[in-house]
């Protein structure tokens, strides 16, 4: 069976040899070491061992973004004028936006040694900035989508794997306009003016949503942003209001040209799986055990698994603080709880990856360590 079978067997709820294995990032097509980009981590040595075991080990799950450019998108930067310049070695990126009759501005920073974008200032900074932003006309999407990068993946992977397209929704889009604190209060208090928000961002999503899965059919997809609406951020009514009826038509579109949707959302989930279940996604992760999230895998397998196919269930943080020896009982523990009970599928897979320049020791033999339980079932 090859690793892009193993795959799609899994999506489909079909048999397979052994549970996929992603190392989510990390896929041994992205990373390039040779790059000598100041900005590119993956150029130090210590990574290479774990570039190659993705690319041969892996069930490789590329991404590519799907609705913006990048897997990260600017909802702003098309209509702001962007400065961007290094300063203090870092790479900052400035926006400013006149609306109106207000300048909003924001600021990002790239460190050379950190593979995160940091948000120094945040667009929107109350009440009077987001009904300014709001006076924007509507975003159109228009044109055929650039599908270019996602073909030329599936290419260079051939049979170890799939791309899967990357998308947030109306609510990522809108949260990360403000600071957090900023965002929680006015989504809790001003409930009507921020779904405006989501409302001024929905439209073109959708319409991207559909559109590149007609020209895409078959493809795995992953929505991201749910989580803002979950504990402890907003109580769960709130996800009713903030995701249910914009990420439900992202999936309709998606399944009706025969993808497969999957739902990110970190942290805790007992209070929202009942709503997610609702809108009939293909797929869920990163599905974090407890303390980081508050239900176990093997809890989500007997009650949600007959229809989703879960991906996940490891800290990137156990991987990067754990000895090894301890850190496969995690793993066993993971594979134990996410096949014990019949149902769709699961995924082994970590929450996140590690994004420093020099990647520890102890953090390699982890990976390599997840790889050798799954190869040894």
């Amino acid at each position: 069976m090859t690793r892009r079978e193993r795959l799609l067997r899994t999506l489909r709820g079909d048999t397979v040899d052994r549970p996929p294995v992603s190392f989510y990032e990390i896929n041994g097509l992205d990373e390039c070491p040779e790059d000598d980009d100041p900005f590119n981590i993956y150029s130090h040595p210590s990574w290479r061992p774990l570039i190659e075991l993705a690319r041969d080990h892996t069930d490789r799950i590329v991404m590519r973004g799907a609705a913006f450019q990048g897997v990260q998108p600017d909802p702003v930067a098309a209509l702001a004028s962007t400065e961007t310049c290094l300063y203090r070695g870092s790479r900052q990126v400035t926006h400013r936006l006149a609306a109106g009759g207000r300048m909003l501005t924001s600021r990002t920073r790239r460190d050379p040694d950190v593979n995160t974008i940091w948000t120094e200032e945040h667009l929107l900074k109350d009440e009077r900035d987001l009904r300014a932003f709001l006076t924007l006309p509507l975003p159109v999407s228009v044109g055929t989508p650039d599908l270019s990068g996602v073909l030329e993946a599936e290419t260079a992977l051939a049979d170890s794997g799939i791309v899967m397209l990357d998308t947030p929704d109306p609510l990522c889009l809108a949260a990360s306009l403000f600071d957090l604190g900023t965002y929680t209060t006015i989504a809790l208090t001003e409930p009507a003016l921020f779904r405006a928000l989501l409302d001024w961002f929905a439209p073109a999503l959708i319409q991207r949503t559909e559109a590149v899965s007609r020209e895409l059919p078959g493809r795995l997809w992953r929505i991201y942003g749910p989580e803002y609406a979950a504990p402890p951020y907003l109580p769960s009514a709130l996800f009713r209001e903030f995701v249910v009826p914009y990420v439900a038509p992202m999936i309709t579109a998606i399944q009706r040209h025969g993808g497969y949707a999957r739902i990110h959302s970190h942290g805790r989930l007992r209070n929202i799986l009942d709503d997610i279940a609702a809108l009939h996604p293909d797929g869920l992760d990163p599905i974090e055990p407890p303390p980081q999230g508050d239900v176990e895998l093997a809890w989500v397998r007997a009650n949600y698994g007959t229809d989703m196919v879960l991906f996940g269930n490891l800290e990137v943080s156990d991987i990067e603080a754990l000895p090894p020896e301890q850190f496969r009982d995690k793993v066993l523990h993971a594979l134990e709880e996410g096949t014990r009970t019949p149902g769709r599928g699961f995924v082994l897979m970590p929450s996140a990856c590690p994004y420093g320049r020099e990647l520890s020791l102890t953090s390699l033999r982890n990976y390599e360590t997840i790889i050798d339980c799954v190869e040894t079932l």
